[in-house]
């Protein structure tokens, strides 16, 4: 695996941003499932050859690798990359964030969709952030990560943990419990538990506030909430989270970044764990995360100001 250098100083988020990879000896690619991705793959294979790199790739992609990449397992390719490129939108990236999960690999995201928010570039633009990677142009930062434990099932999400009513049943009856007590009870659509990173996603969505992904903590907000508190609500990393389905609530869906991942049920806990380096991303100087946000979720001034 790659080492890096000294980490820098963030009195506030503590070591979050950090110089980039010392050494590359093996770089990873993870596929969209349908987009095209031929351009992002050759200039990723064109800029490993010349540099004595060996690519990864999942077996079961490897139709759409070109022979480009050795074919391994999901578990191999986590193991054995230095860094993990993920080609496709932001489930994409999701998805490649929870493969490297505990193996201190960074991910560098190119956009091939539409909104890509969690992407750091563009297909264009990939041949040229790569040669910044060699030049150690860049930072590597890490992203909270939450894990949700309902029952016997625990699960790692990057974005958010969403309790949501599933159609035709009743609504989502939800206690929220902090540090042992208990603090609101909301009758809802949804109950949603964010990331900082996800606080852009769903909970942006939703009326919750944009939290710089440098927090560290867990950002909870209601989706339609029946009652007169309807505010989300954000808490610290050392602060422990639970959340009671109650008697009268509907049976409903547990997603984990997205993807259905079980059923809860009245009487269910679910506790939430934060992991503060739960994933790493690679970040260029040219774009921060306020520059993506003000562009990819149009962010505008008042209208009294123009």
């Amino acid at each position: 695996m790659a080492e890096s250098v000294a980490e820098m100083v963030d009195p506030c988020a503590g070591p979050d941003a950090r110089p980039g990879l010392a050494k590359l000896g093996a770089v990873g690619l993870v596929l969209h499932p349908r987009r095209d991705n031929a351009e992002a793959v050759e200039a990723v294979a064109a800029w490993s050859a010349a540099r004595g790199i060996r690519v990864l790739g999942l077996a079961e992609e490897l139709d759409r690798l070109s022979d480009l990449a050795e074919p391994v397992d999901a578990a191999a390719l986590a193991a054995e990359v230095d860094l993990l490129v993920s080609l496709g939108g932001d489930g994409t990236m999701l998805r490649a964030l929870r493969m490297v999960n505990g193996h201190n690999v960074p991910v560098l995201g190119v956009n091939l969709g539409r909104l890509g928010f969690l992407a750091e570039v563009d297909v264009p633009d990939l041949p040229a952030a790569l040669e910044m990677i060699s030049r150690g142009e860049h930072v590597v930062e890490t992203r909270v990560s939450v894990t949700a434990s309902v029952r016997d099932r625990s699960s790692t999400a990057y974005n958010d943990v969403v309790m949501v009513r599933r159609p035709g049943q009743g609504m989502a009856g939800v206690a929220l419990w902090v540090e042992g007590k208990p603090f609101v009870r909301y009758s809802a659509d949804a109950i949603i538990v964010a990331t900082p990173t996800g606080s852009t996603a769903y909970n942006f969505s939703a009326g919750g506030p944009i939290v710089s992904p440098r927090a560290q903590g867990l950002l909870v907000t209601p989706v339609a909430p029946h009652s007169s508190f309807n505010r989300s609500l954000f808490l610290s990393c050392s602060e422990e989270l639970a959340l009671e389905v109650l008697a009268g609530s509907g049976v409903l869906a547990l997603e984990v970044d997205g993807e259905v991942q079980a059923e809860v049920r009245p009487g269910d806990i679910m506790r939430l764990g934060v992991d503060l380096d739960g994933g790493k991303v690679v970040r260029f100087s040219g774009s921060s995360f306020y520059d993506r946000a003000r562009r990819k979720l149009r962010v505008t001034d008042s209208a009294e100001l123009t």
